[in-house]
């Protein structure tokens, strides 16, 4: 089991960064990272003194940019922070810090049509009311959520029917930490946004921490960023859950405890000399 790092640690394993804010660039996860995993997706809450110390950060380093599962505009909303950047959607949106709208790739955003008609209704369906199954709506994406089910294993394999028919459609599924997503057929990932944010700034070293199978693409961002000389520098903060992918930890260079030992990462990174 890897231990959480000591505060001189943490300095030490973060001085890429902090030696230069001014060429360096914060991205995290929010749901397990910034907020608690929480059985209803629309009760997530970031904590004031969290948003405040990203506020500290925006003013600080170069770039700053919180990545989700969800859109934009929710993930936005969540934080509550209005001078840094956003990714969403699994990186089909990005939301440049003080712009009004998000880009969005092309070809994600043709089928999110299908995608809607493929789920509508289903939320609807007796076995989906009775074991509390939820339809959570990402724009492009659509989520069903099982956590907190009277049988979750039931739910589990109602939901699998579903990503089989979704996949025989000519969709495609991910499956995520109690939670099923139908996606256009289009491949985007996390580290799709992070790259067109490191590539458009004068950064030389970023950072990334999450918690889940997810922000694993994120982390190979980072890597490949660094092997083609984009990056001088790269830390991977692995937040560790007892729902997360051992990956997670495995692949970091630093790794914490939950919500709490994330919040100690941007502690140190905002009160550095």
């Amino acid at each position: 089991m890897v231990s959480a790092p000591s505060a001189n640690a943490l300095a030490e394993s973060l001085r890429p960064l902090t030696q230069d804010p001014s060429r360096a660039a914060i991205f995290c996860d929010i749901d397990g990272t910034l907020s608690p995993i929480v059985s209803r997706p629309e009760d997530s809450q970031v904590r004031k003194e969290v948003s405040v110390l990203l506020g500290r950060l925006g003013r600080r380093y170069a770039r700053v940019a919180c990545v989700s599962g969800r859109s934009v505009a929710e993930a936005r909303r969540l934080v509550g922070v209005g001078a840094i950047a956003y990714v969403g959607s699994h990186g089909a949106e990005v939301l440049r810090a003080g712009a009004k709208h998000p880009e969005l790739v092309d070809a994600f955003a043709g089928w999110e049509g299908r995608v809607r008609d493929f789920v509508s209704g289903r939320e609807n369906k007796r076995d989906f009311k009775l074991l509390r199954i939820r339809l959570e709506d990402k724009g492009p994406i659509k989520a069903f959520h099982w956590r907190g089910s009277p049988d979750e294993a039931a739910a589990e394999d109602i939901l699998r029917g579903v990503a089989r028919e979704a996949e025989a459609a000519g969709l495609d599924i991910h499956w995520g930490r109690k939670v099923l997503e139908v996606r256009p057929p289009v491949h985007v990932d996390k580290g799709q946004g992070i790259r067109t944010l490191v590539e458009s700034s004068p950064v030389r070293a970023a950072l990334y921490g999450g918690d889940d199978v997810t922000d694993l693409d994120a982390f190979d961002a980072l890597d490949e960023l660094t092997a083609e000389g984009v990056l001088d520098a790269a830390v991977r903060v692995g937040v560790r859950s007892p729902e997360g992918p051992e990956a997670i930890v495995r692949r970091a260079d630093v790794v914490v405890e939950g919500v709490p030992g994330f919040t100690d990462v941007l502690i140190a990174l905002a009160e550095s000399d």
